[in-house]
Order: C-alpha cells, then sequence, then structure tokens
C-alpha cells in the first residue's frame, strides 16, 4: 500500500476509535451510585438530599467545604448531579470551589451541560462558575460536550459566557467538529451547529485528517448543516 494511501487509513482508523470512545459520553458522567449513597458523610448526603438545614448543621459541625467522596465528588458536584440549586447555591455562599474537578476531570458546569440542566448550568454561571474550564479526559471544554450532544440551549448559555469557541480537544476537535462527527444531523445538532457559527467559530480548523466542518458535514450526508456551513453568516 503506498504511504500516503495507508496513513489515510491510519487516520480512518483513529477516527473510528475516537467515535466509539465518545459514543456514549453521559457514560463519563458518573453519578453516585445508589450504594455509594449510602457511604455519605453528612455533607454530600444533605447535598444530595437537598436538605438545607442537614447541610447547615454538617459545616458547622466541621466538615470540610471541598472534602471528597471516593469518586473524587464534592458536595458541590453531587448537588449539581442530583439538580439541588438551593443547596448549590448555600454551597457557595459556604466558600465550595467551582472549579474544582472529579475523578474524571469533570466540573459541576460540565455536569450541568452534559445533563442538558439549563437551570442549574444558569445558576452555576451566575454563581461566578467559569466556562471556560479544560475538563475530561479528553482535554475538552462543556461547549465541546454539549456540542456532542447537540444541547442547543446550553451551547448558547456557554457560548455567552464566555467558552472558548475553537478549542481543540486531544482528538483534535472542536465544538464545531463535534456537533457534525458525533451528532445525528437533526435539529438540536443543526440549531448547535447554528449557534456557533453566529457566534463566529473558526469553520476552518480540522480534524487530525485535515477535514473542516463542511468536509465532514457533506461526507455524512448532512444538507442542512452543509448548507449553512457553506453559507455562514456574514459578520
Amino acid at each position: 500500500m503506498p504511504m500516503q494511501q495507508r496513513t489515510t487509513a491510519l487516520w480512518r482508523v483513529a477516527g473510528a476509535m475516537a467515535l466509539a470512545a465518545w459514543a456514549a459520553p453521559a457514560q463519563a458522567q458518573v453519578p453516585p451510585s445508589a450504594a455509594e449513597i449510602t457511604q455519605f458523610g453528612a455533607l454530600h448526603a444533605a447535598a444530595h438530599r437537598g436538605d438545607l438545614g442537614a447541610l447547615r448543621a454538617a459545616l458547622a459541625a466541621g466538615a470540610a467545604i471541598n472534602g471528597r467522596d471516593r469518586y473524587g465528588r464534592t458536595a458541590l458536584h453531587v448537588a449539581t448531579f442530583a439538580r439541588q440549586r438551593e443547596v448549590i447555591r448555600a454551597l457557595v455562599k459556604a466558600g465550595a470551589d467551582l472549579a474544582l474537578l472529579e475523578n474524571d476531570r469533570y466540573d459541576a458546569v460540565t455536569i450541568a451541560a452534559v445533563a442538558d440542566d439549563e437551570p442549574t448550568l444558569a445558576l452555576l454561571l451566575e454563581l461566578g462558575a467559569s466556562a471556560k474550564l479544560v475538563t475530561s479526559r479528553y482535554d475538552g471544554t462543556a461547549l465541546i460536550a454539549a456540542a456532542h450532544l447537540g444541547h442547543d440551549g446550553v451551547v448558547r448559555q456557554l457560548i455567552a459566557a464566555g467558552a472558548p469557541l475553537d478549542h481543540v480537544n486531544n482528538l483534535h476537535w472542536t465544538a464545531a467538529i463535534e456537533a457534525v462527527v458525533l451528532g445525528d444531523g437533526g435539529p438540536r445538532h443543526q440549531a448547535t451547529l447554528k449557534a456557533l457559527i453566529d457566534a463566529g467559530a473558526n469553520l476552518a480548523l480540522t480534524d487530525r485528517a485535515g477535514k473542516t466542518p463542511l468536509e465532514l458535514a457533506r461526507g455524512r450526508g448532512f444538507d442542512a448543516m452543509v448548507r449553512m456551513l457553506e453559507a455562514p453568516p456574514r459578520r
């Protein structure tokens, strides 16, 4: 096999492996299991239940505000998984660190983004959480994760909060690329891609095989995305 063809074949294999690795991103988000919940300390248990009285009592008794469970989750991570927004507010007021990552390197913002939990995400951002952190084993961002899943409302929130539009993860994908290669081409992924285009995402950035989002959309037969990428709005 000629060298060029061999190189192309290798990139295709690498791309297939990357797709497989990202096929179920929500599985990388590991909420507390029932067994783990039974082993929580007072602070984590209160955060999971949404029990503000028990939360304050645990803090008054000396519970570490940023203490972690066996998976590296803080009470803030637990409250985010459980969508306990009043607990999130109370934890942040008490000094919880919004930027901490759990063992799979997810922060609260990325947890909410992957869960398509717009109200919790809005609260975290209001309280000062950053949309700019590099998270996950893929060195990605909350925006890339949300674009992957077609969570268009989350994507718009993150863009408004200053998320880096053109961050390239260690799979060599941007949010725009992920919206195409890991999306289904349907309405929510189209809306996600449109939000990225409207915000000024760099559509010339390529994957490791040198493919732009436009070329990738053509390859997948996503005609609506192709039209968007062929004629992005003039700025």
